[in-house]
């Protein structure tokens, strides 16, 4: 694993594992997986050592300057660094890739990872449910 300065050449939104869940539909993690590369289409992080699980979807490096979802989804950017495994880690345990890069700068878009969020608190409000540890499932 390597720690890597955020907000030059790319950011990170931390997003807790149960909105993406929910946007998603699943808890199963090829699925989960499967979802995020139609829906975000860039590269996306998965780390357990965090309570709950959290996924981070990487983003230009100027996004945080504009993000609007930060009380669900912070954007990560200057001053943080990001925990990102080996390019061939795609599976637990540890933290791994859920989508790696296909190539340099492939980067997640706003409007994807926007979408994503707003759904995946939507479904939660719907249902009254809070954010639960996850639970990995096959």
């Amino acid at each position: 694993m390597a720690l890597l300065p955020l907000g030059e050449r790319f950011a990170a939104v931390r997003i807790e594992s149960c909105v993406v869940h929910a946007a998603v539909g699943t808890e199963n993690r090829s699925q989960v997986a499967s979802r995020l590369g139609e829906l975000l289409d860039g590269s996306i992080i998965y780390d357990r050592r965090v309570a709950g699980g959290t996924y981070y979807a990487l983003i230009q490096g100027h996004a945080g300057l504009a993000w609007a979802y930060d009380d669900v989804a912070t954007c990560l950017g200057h001053g943080t660094y990001l925990g990102v495994p080996r390019i061939d880690r795609r599976q637990p345990p540890g933290t791994y890739w859920v989508t790696p890069p296909r190539y340099e700068g492939d980067l997640c878009a706003p409007r994807s990872i926007t979408a994503l969020v707003e759904a995946g608190r939507s479904r939660l409000d719907a249902t009254a449910e809070a954010c639960s540890p996850f639970v990995e499932t096959d």
